[in-house]
């Protein structure tokens, strides 16, 4: 048998070209390597099939190879793909985006989210004249870049100077914010954060909840929800207001979670599943600030923004385009929520009648769920996590986090609880001897580690 592990790592560091699909994030049983998908299933080399939870790092929200996608991005490629200008399906694509959010008046499209993050610190850097960025600490990623890398553990290669223009404040937590904007008065270019990951951004009065789709006109008082309160403090200290809906965006409505807490922010980044699998991410922004980026205003001095060889790829707009008419006529979001929500209350059902709801636990937002692992102790616990991860693999079902698809039917859904009950079953024995007994190999780990 091939060991494709040992030639990934061999030939590409880290045996992937996305830290997330290195070995180290999966349980040893997990497949090595993978040779399709359709729907919500993939196959690996071996032909063996098993329902995923992983989505193309969360960026499949149709289906792997969703026909109308596929095909219409084929008929893109058929036209020559990549052209010596920009096209007519570019122009359309960006017609599209902006038709999607009425406060944005530009936007810039790119291959990655990384990208579109960078640029968007880059274009407050250059409107405002200053330098320092404010970023959520309770968020796990916004760019390879250095002005967040250097924040995490794994900072070597990003020199002090840069570490030290990037500043922290924590979600939900306004006073961490003002804190920082007292401390570097008129300095801080941009404050760039989620709108939402597994907290909601909600005052605790608020009756939205997290299993069904948040109503913003609930909200009894939205001065007090968290994003209102950092664009009132943006606003105040002249400092750009970024969201980053790399996640939220196409998920928690097509509309962006902007829409969904009733807020307009100065720029905002996509990604993920806006064109259910294809290289495609875009920053989006009011004019005044996106057009620093621009080239016709003539003796205006430039700003380098985003230039990409293969930004303009017609295959990756086909998709877009696609996605977005599949999204509106077939209710996706709608669909995310309600097998979300289905999904949570089953295994938290399964949970609580083997009396490890305190161990083991699912939560978060319905059309975004998390998991929740936790030892003997109740302590958060990875080696709990792989545990979890291993068992429900040895039941044909990859679920390293849990991304959500329009192609989750009510077929998957009963794969997925009984996975879990035989799961959990096992999950419970260790609790009892010690998960010594149970789990194979190591555990994973965390990605932004200071050593392997």
């Amino acid at each position: 048998m091939t060991d494709y592990s040992k030639k990934l790592n061999a030939l590409i560091p880290g045996g992937a070209h996305t830290y997330s699909r290195g070995d180290d994030q999966y349980p040893v049983n997990a497949p090595a390597i993978l040779e399709r998908g359709k729907g919500a299933y993939i196959w690996d080399a071996d032909g063996n099939k098993f329902l995923d939870y992983g989505m193309g790092l969360r960026s499949v929200t149709l289906g792997y190879d969703f026909d109308e996608v596929s095909d219409a991005a084929i008929a893109e490629i058929k036209k020559g793909n990549n052209l010596t200008r920009s096209t007519l399906t570019e122009l359309k694509a960006a017609e599209t985006m902006l038709e999607l959010f009425p406060w944005a008046d530009m936007v810039k499209f790119a291959k990655n989210g990384s990208t579109v993050t960078t640029a968007a610190v880059k274009l407050a850097r250059a409107y405002t004249g200053r330098k320092y960025v404010a970023l959520c600490a309770d968020h796990p990623f916004f760019t390879y870049d250095d002005w967040f890398i250097g924040t995490t553990p794994m900072d070597k290669g990003v020199p002090e100077e840069h570490k030290s223009l990037s500043l922290k404040f924590n979600y939900n937590k306004i006073e961490t914010l003002e804190a920082l904007f007292q401390q570097y008065p008129g300095q801080i270019a941009c404050v760039i954060l989620e709108p939402a990951t597994f907290q909601s951004p909600c005052p605790p009065e608020c009756t939205c909840g997290l299993l069904d789709k948040p109503n913003p006109a609930l909200c009894s008082n939205k001065q007090s929800n968290f994003l209102h309160q950092v664009k009132q403090l943006c606003k105040k200290n002249g400092t750009v207001f970024i969201l980053d809906e790399m996640i939220t965006g196409f998920r928690w409505d097509l509309h962006g979670a902007q829409k969904t807490y009733d807020i307009e922010p100065d720029l905002a980044t996509f990604g993920k599943g806006m064109a259910n699998g294809f290289a495609q991410a875009a920053l989006i922004g009011k004019k005044e600030i996106m057009n620093l980026g621009g080239i016709n205003e003539e003796g205006k001095e430039r700003v380098f923004l985003i230039s990409t060889t293969h930004g303009s790829e017609m295959s990756a707009f086909g998709a877009l385009i696609k996605t977005i008419d599949v999204y509106k006529k077939h209710h996706v979001t709608d669909h995310l929520w309600n097998y979300g929500k289905k999904m949570i209350t089953g295994i938290n059902e399964i949970a609580e009648e083997l009396q490890i709801s305190e161990q083991f636990n699912m939560g978060g937002f319905a059309c975004s769920p998390y998991y929740f692992t936790r030892d003997q102790n109740k302590a958060v616990s990875l080696e709990f996590r792989t545990l979890f991860s291993q068992e429900m693999i040895k039941n044909n079902v990859l679920i390293p986090w849990v991304a959500l698809s329009y192609s989750h039917r009510e077929e998957e859904l009963d794969i997925t609880l009984n996975a879990a009950r035989k799961s959990l079953i096992v999950y419970k024995k260790a609790l009892e001897d010690g998960i010594e007994h149970y789990l194979t190999g190591r555990s994973v780990k965390p990605v932004f580690r200071k050593y392997n």
